[in-house]
């Protein structure tokens, strides 16, 4: 009985060709086909590279007729690199569901690492690099993006997203109206490419800057945005506390309530002990 073939994902350049790996090259040489994002996007990249292995179409659109066939090639032996547009398959991309399939099916999926927008972006923003979380691309409509955004007041992580060139106005405005001041904003426009360019500050400082010179305005953007405070969630939920309590009234001890409250806001308890005992205290 013929070994299953390997499915290969295959990082690709975000811009600057050289960036490709020696070993991406390879493997996009000599595997039997290349599933690709969009055909007409890969073929000029691999020409530049001297590729010319067969290219087959796969994206979000891609029925499951596409995904089984894919399944049954590599089932009867055949080795398939997917690309996507640019930079790492499955992040923001498609090729989840084949590489579900593909694992399921006890199928070999390897790695092929390289270029990725989101680490790209991440390491030289400057914003903490420990813990973060990536969002994919916000959400276009203006109303779904402010929830987005008010869903980060509190987030502690450094979150990483995408933004297209006719909505970078539009979503550094709701940055602006959203996000504390003091959130540090990283933009990444046309990252490895011909005229990129980076720029560091407050939402307002960001939107000020991509105002001030509409070329700014053009390309793809990957943002950068630094986490909430520990303090400044604390005092957020001080406030909550403090709101509950004044709602509960006398209808329990201030111990009970400073406990309730303490436990739905999760406030620090004795921070809001002491800010009742401040207001019920008596003034000389």
């Amino acid at each position: 009985m013929r070994n299953s073939g390997t499915l290969y994902i295959v990082a690709t350049p975000i811009g600057n060709v050289a960036d490709m790996s020696s070993r991406a090259r390879e493997i996009l040489q000599t595997v039997d086909k290349i599933a690709a994002e969009d055909t007409r996007h890969s073929k000029p990249l691999l020409q530049k590279l001297g590729i010319d292995t067969t290219l087959i179409s796969y994206h979000d659109f891609s029925g499951e007729d596409s995904a089984k066939s894919i399944i049954n090639e590599l089932q009867l032996g055949s080795s398939i690199a997917l690309i996507s547009d640019a930079g790492t398959p499955l992040i923001s991309d498609p090729g989840y569901k084949l590489v579900k399939q593909a694992r399921n099916a006890g199928i070999a999926v390897l790695p092929i690492p390289g270029a990725s927008a989101v680490m790209a972006a991440l390491c030289v923003s400057g914003l903490p690099t420990d813990r973060f979380l990536f969002e994919g691309f916000v959400p276009a409509k203006s109303g779904a993006r402010k929830k987005f955004l008010q869903g980060l007041q509190q987030e502690q992580r450094t979150c990483v997203v995408f933004e297209s060139t006719h909505r970078i106005i539009d979503c550094l405005r709701d940055m602006v109206s959203t996000l504390a001041n003091d959130r540090q904003i990283f933009i990444a426009r046309e990252m490895s490419k011909k005229f990129e360019t980076h720029f560091l500050g407050s939402a307002d400082q960001c939107l000020t800057w991509i105002e001030a010179d509409e070329h700014q305005q053009k390309g793809e953007f990957v943002i950068v945005i630094q986490g909430c405070a520990e303090a400044d969630i604390e005092e957020s939920r001080q406030e909550l506390a403090m709101n509950i309590i004044d709602r509960l009234g006398d209808s329990l001890s201030m111990k009970d309530a400073v406990s309730l409250a303490s436990e739905i806001s999760g406030a620090r308890k004795n921070l809001v002990y002491e800010k009742v005992l401040a207001l019920t205290s008596p003034r000389s």
